[in-house]
């Protein structure tokens, strides 16, 4: 039967999410991995010295000697020439063939079941108490310890095979082994509790094949045995000085990552630990080129504000917003390098702001931090920087609490700078951003003001050339989605009422791949117009009339949004009013 640690020889487990990124030299490695005489490693956790004689050491068999060396007398000649006989002797030819005839052993693999793990599990919590028992009793002298730490450190790592493994995560966890491997991440050897961090990032990742109730068997029992509050104590106690310690640190973010898929996990995360302050410590640390756990930091960032709106908030307290537009001031003319973990961290960064100004507080703080201002500057002048910019500022502006933001916008020059990229051709996503904002002016800025009066004015200028690009528009999506709507007409023919109920979601995103989403905004875009300007309006009749259209075609798409709001939240009820009070005027 094949020992434990022949089994645990396999790799771990791929996973197609971030890899940490190896930094070092492979000999350096290879020459650091070395042991001491005494077959124990020489330092507390720590790489052993290598001495400088063996930089000048030969690795593998030695050269073959030149065509005239003497071969010595005990070596016969080969009648063929060198290389061209069998190098072996009859008696050693004799036993070779008997070895061929002979069956090969068939040797089983060894079960990895319950009894197995109950094994592994006695011999792991074995390894802890005797490590924990020579520490206490040779506290001052580690190289007797230091053996103890070394077997510790071998079965923490073979913990990984549990990975190929989630059937048995839910005993993993009854039999105390996740509560004694999360007790790791205090160990005195930082080496060990980075070890524990990098297993229990395997354990959750998201590409192990575990079920939703094998996986929370085994994150419950982590989060119930303090592994957060470890988890943020050794941000403060690793130094990314050091390699070893940096690999902690991405390691301790990846779990986090992993933690923030379940929301309940993401929030507790965001309002029962100090994570949030610390990435808001880490993530501005200027370095160059940035690192990966910077960019990390980042990304884990954006995760925690996406999966939370309380998150959200919390961050607002925090004067997270404030801070992360100075980041994102550093890129108002300059692009960072393209394929670079710079330019990686620029897009959490913008996500991760994009997240919070769709609270009203973020809102709030996104004006008094000058958010508008600077992202005008970057999409008139930013390259990387000007389509996130321009996203960002649309959903700023979203909402029933935008008005203020939409205000600033024509306080701060804005239209003019969204009205001139509107008149170019633009990518898809650029065109719907700018719908977007369009939607949100109308809708926000209070009737007669001085900032509603400019934006109308806007649009009629130049003898209502915007109007004509919206009308222009609006037909291109509505053939997409005529095309798109022929198709499912023809599906929905040759199924029952079950298979159409179905199918129904998947219809809508092909309908929203399609355009179905900027045609609902023209089209109230329009209908604001429409209500709002006798010039406009006249305008808006004539241009459909080119195609034999009338404004009913209009007011069929806002009755159809009407018709698909079922929910009665604070935002569904507004719209639905917004859109019922529409309605008449496109009559």
């Amino acid at each position: 039967m094949s020992s434990l640690d022949d089994l645990f020889k396999k790799p771990a487990l791929p996973s197609n999410k971030r890899k940490l990124e190896a930094s070092r030299d492979p000999n350096e490695i290879y020459k650091s991995a070395k042991l001491a005489s005494n077959g124990h490693v020489k330092s507390n956790g720590k790489q052993a010295a290598v001495a400088d004689e063996d930089d000048d050491m030969e690795a593998g068999p030695s050269a073959p000697p030149d065509d005239d060396e003497d071969y010595g007398p005990d070596i016969p000649d080969d009648e063929e020439g060198r290389f061209f006989g069998g190098g072996v002797t009859q008696e050693e030819n004799e036993i070779l063939d008997y070895m061929d005839g002979q069956e090969p052993a068939e040797i089983a693999p060894e079960k990895i079941d319950s009894a197995w793990l109950r094994k592994l599990a006695l011999n792991f919590e074995k390894k802890i108490s005797k490590n924990a028992e020579l520490r206490a009793k040779f506290e001052g002298d580690p190289q007797k310890f230091m053996g103890s730490e070394a077997d510790l450190d071998a079965d923490i790592k073979a913990l990984s095979i549990l990975t190929e493994h989630p059937e048995l995560y839910e005993e993993f966890a009854k039999l105390g082994c996740v509560a004694s491997l999360v007790g790791l991440l205090a160990h005195e050897n930082t080496d060990i509790a980075i070890d524990a961090v990098e297993i229990i990032s395997e354990l959750t990742d998201e590409d192990v094949e575990a079920e939703q109730e094998q996986w929370n068997e085994i994150v419950d029992a982590m989060v119930e045995a303090d592994l957060l509050d470890l988890l943020v104590s050794n941000f403060t106690r690793f130094s990314e000085s050091n390699e070893s310690d940096r690999s902690g640190v991405y390691h301790a973010l990846s779990v986090l990552e992993n933690m923030a898929s379940r929301t309940s996990l993401a929030e507790k995360i965001g309002q029962d630990t100090t994570v949030l302050k610390w990435l808001l410590g880490r993530i501005p640390k200027k370095e160059s080129p940035v690192s990966q756990n910077k960019q990390y930091a980042a990304e884990v960032l954006a995760i925690l504000l996406q999966s939370s709106p309380i998150n959200r908030r919390k961050l607002c307290e925090l004067d997270g917003v404030d801070l992360l537009l100075q980041i994102l001031a550093a890129y108002r003319k300059r692009d960072p390098l393209k394929g670079t973990e710079e330019e990686e961290f620029v897009e959490n960064v913008f996500d991760a702001l994009t997240c919070v100004v769709d609270e009203p507080e973020g809102k709030q703080k996104f004006v008094e931090a000058e958010g508008v201002e600077l992202c005008l500057i970057m999409i008139k002048e930013g390259k990387m920087s000007k389509s996130r910019a321009l996203r960002l500022i649309d959903h700023a502006l979203g909402g029933q609490t935008g008005a203020e933001v939409c205000e600033k916008l024509v306080d701060a020059a804005g239209l003019k700078v969204v009205f001139g990229m509107f008149r170019k051709k633009q990518d898809g996503q650029t065109t719907e951003h700018l719908l977007g904002i369009f939607s949100s002016l109308l809708r926000l800025l209070p009737a007669n003001s001085a900032g509603r009066i400019r934006t109308l004015a806007k649009f009629v200028e130049k003898e209502y050339e915007k109007l004509g690009k919206l009308v222009k528009l609006r037909r291109d999506y509505a053939a997409r989605l005529d095309a798109v709507d022929k198709n499912i007409r023809a599906e929905q023919v040759k199924m029952d009422a079950e298979e159409r109920e179905e199918m129904a979601d998947e219809w809508l995103g092909r309908r929203l791949d399609a355009g179905l989403f900027c045609l609902q905004t023209i089209d109230v875009v329009l209908a604001w117009l429409v209500a709002e300007d006798d010039g406009a309006k006249k305008k808006i009749q004539s241009l459909l009339a080119d195609r034999d259209e009338s404004l009913a075609v209009v007011k069929a798409t806002i009755q159809e949004q009407l018709d698909t709001i079922v929910g009665d939240t604070e935002e569904e009820t507004w719209t639905k009013e917004m859109l019922t009070a529409l309605l008449p005027f496109l009559t």
